[in-house]
């Protein structure tokens, strides 16, 4: 149990620390949104999931149940309000795909 646990903390961290790290190096918002959700959603719920493993508790449990559920609906729609904002917006996308035009 305790290496299962160790395991899903050290994923959670790596998940969590890249999702920091999209949100520095993207060089467009829209990806950056991608990057903070998706990456630091799996990764708050992998460190959630040890914490029960660690306690294994019944009020743990059903905190980590409704943590989880927060995230899971919460994190989408603002990921989808944030980019219909920006749509909204004066904001350019970022063009370049790496290749140079002749």
């Amino acid at each position: 149990m305790e290496i299962l646990m160790v395991i899903c903390l050290i994923t959670g961290t790596f998940f969590t620390l890249m999702a920091a790290l999209g949100l520095l190096k993207m060089p467009d918002i829209y990806m950056r949104i991608h990057a903070a959700t998706k990456a630091g959603t799996f990764g708050i719920g992998m460190i959630v999931f040890a914490v029960f493993l660690f306690f294994m508790d019944t009020p743990v449990t059903s905190r980590v149940v409704g943590i989880m559920l927060f995230l899971i609906m919460t994190t989408p729609a603002a990921a989808h309000l944030l980019g219909k904002i920006i749509m909204t917006s004066s904001y350019r996308m970022w063009r370049n795909s790496g290749h140079k035009r002749d």
